[in-house]
């Protein structure tokens, strides 16, 4: 895999808009204006790209402006790290704009760049790991930055800096408090902090000894569900297939699958499905361990246990829950195709090689 070198202060990062264009709403004005006051805090300068505000309705009539976004944000050689806006649910219509441009395909492998967000941006992680680039599954602009609190979350604002020189996260621990998601989005809760709980639980085991290692590759279940099944929109199975985005049986062999659930708090008889496919994939008989996620305000926190052990079919296979990743809050980064070794026992998840390239 080819790393993208950190982050450092006084680097332009572009902000795009790949999936959902709700960045360019009038409802999302006083999280822009909070996004870059948080961005510029960190030394950062962000560039908005060309199409990134033009609204909902107009991106999604036009997944090819998405995508000339990122291709825009790469030939810039100024532009050091890509921010998504926001998740959603169709950035697979951006593939074959992207897959099908050497000019992108080169550029990726030639000059790898920071690539950062979750949840639908699990379609574009997927993308870049069949291209061989390194991207996070982590903060975005939105939800992270442009959180409508006094501050950033600390445990999401602690892994946002691990993208900056001298300040790479070795290793992740659980977050001691986790947070409601918000009700209010409007101007006028700017200011109001979330809901909070203290979190004494740490890394659960729920099965095999909470010990393994190997390189991270996973997201989010609805979105890989999706891009397998086509149950949400009728041609993505058939686009994700014709582009081999779901990576092969034999490329999870040694792997760490990690894995969450997204905002619509899916009912575990829907997660029983998406992990259904997988083992159907044969993903569980190569793995060396399972990751996943908090739900998002811990609905279902119980019942996802027994989902997780009983679609899973090895006993023996570790399968180790309530880490703080994806829609749940706060939020740490996971490098795709970076070795790590878990040891839930100690609540320490270590990477064992860098999650960025030399300069």
């Amino acid at each position: 895999m080819r790393k993208p070198v950190p982050l450092r202060r006084g680097d332009k990062v572009a902000v795009v808009s790949l999936s959902s264009g709700m960045l360019g709403e009038d409802f999302c004005r006083h999280n822009i204006t909070l996004g870059i006051k948080r961005l510029r805090e960190f030394g950062l300068e962000p560039v908005f790209m060309p199409n990134t505000l033009k609204g909902m309705e107009y991106l999604n009539k036009n997944p090819q402006a998405r995508a000339e976004d990122l291709k825009a944000a790469f030939r810039d050689d100024s532009i050091k790290g890509v921010i998504c806006a926001i998740g959603g649910d169709d950035t697979y219509r951006l593939l074959p704009y992207l897959l099908e441009d050497q000019e992108f395909t080169e550029l990726v492998k030639e000059k790898p760049k920071l690539f950062t967000g979750f949840s639908d941006t699990t379609i574009n992680h997927l993308m870049f790991y069949k291209l061989g680039m390194t991207t996070y599954y982590g903060p975005c602009f939105i939800c992270d930055l442009a959180d409508m609190g006094k501050e950033m979350l600390p445990y999401t604002r602690e892994h946002f800096q691990g993208y900056f020189a001298g300040h790479e996260k070795k290793e992740i621990c659980p977050s001691p408090v986790w947070y409601e998601e918000r009700k209010d989005f409007s101007e006028a809760a700017l200011g109001t902090e979330r809901t909070a709980h203290e979190d004494p639980k740490g890394f659960e085991i729920l099965q095999g000894s909470g010990h393994f290692r190997g390189k991270l590759l996973g997201g989010c279940a609805e979105s890989i569900y999706d891009a397998l099944s086509g149950t949400r929109y009728g041609d993505e199975k058939e686009i994700c297939e014709k582009y081999g985005l779901f990576p092969d049986r034999e490329e999870w062999r040694g792997k760490i699958l990690f894995i969450e659930t997204c905002e619509e708090k899916p009912a575990p008889e829907l997660l029983a499905k998406e992990l259904a496919m997988l083992r159907e994939r044969g993903v569980f008989e190569e793995i060396t361990g399972i990751l996943a996620g908090k739900p998002q305000d811990e609905v279902f926190y119980e019942k996802y246990k027994q989902v997780y052990r009983e679609a899973v079919g090895n006993p023996e296979l570790s399968i180790v829950y309530n880490v703080n990743f994806g829609h749940a809050y706060p939020r740490c980064v996971l490098p795709y195709g970076v070795e790590a070794e878990v040891f839930a026992e100690d609540n320490r998840i270590l990477f064992l090689e860098s999650m960025f390239g030399e300069a």
